[in-house]
């Protein structure tokens, strides 16, 4: 059985349903490598929140994980010498896979790594950048980076992108198409999803005791307030909607709470809930009837939360600087232009008192969300290995 090393700083709630489900396929055999070692116990600081936490679900149950020291005096995920590992190379020969996986560059010792093996192993990267950001026009910047980036990709062997958007960053950055396997963000969908109607259940509950109308239209935004996320463009959009029976719920804490709380205090129909951990999430976005992320970016690769909202069956306003827009954003939903007021306001307004509308929508988005599989992305790198 051909062996396969993970190297990933940390556990996530997006990654290790896929370490599972690969270890339990039994195809290849793998271990993940931890770059991060301080996580071992799950707790993660987020300096957005200035607060240490951990997430409720298990992250490291069902497949081989190496936790690895981690040198670096100022650890961390957010810079490029916060992952600083002694021991890493060593670990990983004395596991001597066939091939690598690596998700990101952009820690010291991941790219030691690319390059130590370069030419000796079969290398696989994952990381989910896009050219959405990117200015336009010529600068020595932008120039020099490019170049950079080339050098850094001539390592790897295989891309497994995450979309459009990413694809195209990798082409851009001179990757061959045939380096290129499609291999789709996703989510535990079926976490999301509700066959016996709890998650409803509790959604109507949760509705009736922030005293919603059970007729009230909601628009919802989960993720966390800050600026990349714009959610001053939306609480500006929907206090533009006139209706008694709109609401908008704000879900998430983060550097912009107090200004967006403080920006809607003439509005009594925007209500704010503070970060809610992963069981609660599937409740969370069946609090809306529409899911709405404006994103302008800097830094928005893909987004997540559109694809849990999708799994819960709600149609989507999501904005062109996010990277899933172009492969979520079908029938499903609209996609404006980020910092676009107008455009985001029509939007809503094309969903309100149109149930039909907003039914069907929903129903594209369940079927469509069915395609972004972690079933996919384990087939993909079974296949390339």
């Amino acid at each position: 059985m051909k062996k396969l090393a993970i190297i990933t700083s940390h556990p996530i709630q997006y990654n290790a349903p896929l370490f599972r489900l690969l270890t339990e396929r039994n195809n290849i055999h793998l271990k993940v490598f931890y770059t991060w070692g301080q996580t071992k116990d799950g707790l993660v600081y987020d300096p957005d929140f200035k607060q240490t936490f951990k997430w409720d679900i298990p992250l490291l149950d069902g497949y081989d994980q190496e936790f690895v020291e981690n040198i670096s005096a100022n650890p961390g995920a957010g810079h490029f010498k916060g992952i600083i590992n002694k021991d890493l190379i060593e670990g990983i020969d004395r596991y001597n896979p066939d091939a690598l996986l690596v998700y990101g560059w952009g820690f010291k010792s991941h790219l030691q790594v690319l390059r130590h093996y370069k030419g000796k192993k079969q290398i696989l990267f994952r990381g989910d950048s896009t050219l959405l950001d990117e200015p336009p026009g010529f600068s020595f910047k932008k120039t020099a980076r490019r170049i950079f980036l080339k050098w850094v990709y001539r390592h790897i062997d295989i891309a497994l992108y995450t979309g459009e958007a990413n694809r195209q960053y990798y082409l851009k950055h001179g990757m061959k198409p045939q380096q290129l396997q499609y291999a789709p963000h996703a989510i535990e969908i079926e976490r999301f999803f509700d066959a016996d109607h709890q998650h409803e259940q509790k959604a109507k509950q949760w509705r009736r005791d922030l005293d919603i109308a059970e007729e009230a239209l909601v628009f919802l935004f989960a993720g966390k307030l800050e600026p990349k996320k714009d959610p001053q463009l939306l609480i500006d959009s929907f206090k533009t909607l006139e209706g008694k029976n709109l609401r908008l719920i704000i879900a998430g804490n983060g550097v912009l709470e107090q200004e967006a709380k403080q920006h809607a205090t003439d509005d009594d129909r925007i209500l704010f809930l503070d970060f809610q951990n992963q069981q609660q999430m599937p409740a969370v976005y069946r609090l809306g009837d529409v899911f709405v992320l404006p994103s302008k970016g800097p830094g928005e690769t893909w987004g997540l939360s559109v694809n849990e909202a999708m799994a819960c069956g709600k149609p989507v306003i999501v904005s062109n600087r996010c990277g899933s827009a172009m492969d979520l954003v079908k029938e499903n939903g609209f996609i404006f232009t980020a910092g676009n007021k107008n455009e985001l306001t029509s939007a809503m307004q094309q969903l309100i008192g149109n149930n039909t509308l907003r039914t069907a929508m929903g129903e594209k988005s369940a079927h469509h969300i069915k395609q972004f599989s972690f079933l996919k992305i384990a087939e993909q790198i079974e296949s390339v290995i």
